[in-house]
């Protein structure tokens, strides 16, 4: 298994650039050779349909595949996912999914509603009201609580390798209701870093009811939708949530908490009680 600097040290995921530092406030101008992360774009065939393609990290690839078409719902179960092709191409990467028939038909139906593609997941929707279905209710819970939070964001750094080394990047990381950290994914996009985990946690057969998600990022409604529909009961991020993240979230009984930081932390959403 891979340590976290092994992880980091991957080319997929940073290449050394050679820099110049400027003195500003400090005098001192001087040679460097910068770590930096890696973002190219990831073409997403499903079942031979060109689906989306999209800015990130191209490592972890086969989890990307994996969270990518169950945060879609391109699939209902990881193993509706037949086989995964990675394949590197002139200037990116090509990620090819083969589904069963009936799940390339729903991606025909998907890809041909899309006008454009985006990471942000809202521009390729002609719908408005297709971004604006209901989601499924929340029904998993579990006994946390503050210290559980705490503990988390105290160990996150620690397994924020490609972090450390770029300072570009986001981690989104599953939790046990107690804050151990188990796994966790990083990515130049916070999406893809949260279809990383999701696509890890499936393919590790980890039940993501069974704790909760922490991410070092702004809560968009997007995170909301993927957690809801992985199937989390708790999200965690450490800056603000958008006002559409935060009604998504109360829709949909998920416990979401924002601003997370060492002192303190703010509780959007809990209407089951689950943080003590």
């Amino acid at each position: 298994m891979m340590s976290h600097d092994d992880r980091a040290a991957n080319p997929h995921h940073m290449i050394d650039m050679p820099v110049r530092k400027l003195g500003l406030a400090e005098p001192g101008d001087a040679a460097l050779v910068r770590n930096i992360a890696v973002e190219a774009p990831v073409s997403i065939e499903v079942g031979g349909i060109g689906y989306a393609v999209m800015m990130a990290t191209p490592g972890d690839l086969e989890d990307y595949a994996i969270g990518f078409a169950l945060s879609e719902g391109l699939v209902a179960a990881p193993e509706q996912v037949e086989r995964i092709d990675v394949h590197p191409v002139e200037g990116g990467w090509a990620l090819r999914l083969w589904v069963p028939p009936e799940r390339r038909a729903i991606a025909i139906e998907r890809a041909r509603q899309r006008v454009s593609e985006s990471s942000c997941g809202l521009c390729g929707i002609e719908n408005i009201a297709e971004v604006l279905r209901p989601l499924p209710l929340v029904t998993a819970r579990i006994a946390t609580d503050r210290s559980a939070i705490a503990a988390a964001l105290a160990a996150l750094g620690e397994h924020q390798p490609l972090a450390r080394a770029t300072g570009a990047v986001h981690a989104a990381a599953f939790c046990s209701p107690t804050g151990e950290i188990r796994l966790v994914r990083e990515d130049v996009g916070r999406h893809n870093a949260l279809d990383k985990l999701i696509g890890a946690l499936a393919r590790a057969e980890i039940d993501p009811a069974a704790g909760f998600f922490l991410l070092s990022a702004r809560c968009s409604y997007e995170l909301v939708e993927k957690t809801v529909r992985a199937g989390c009961p708790m999200l965690v991020t450490i800056s603000a949530p958008t006002s559409l993240a935060a009604q998504r979230a109360a829709q949909a009984g998920l416990t979401l908490v924002a601003l997370a930081r060492p002192d303190a932390a703010l509780v959007v959403s809990d209407a089951r009680g689950m943080i003590a």
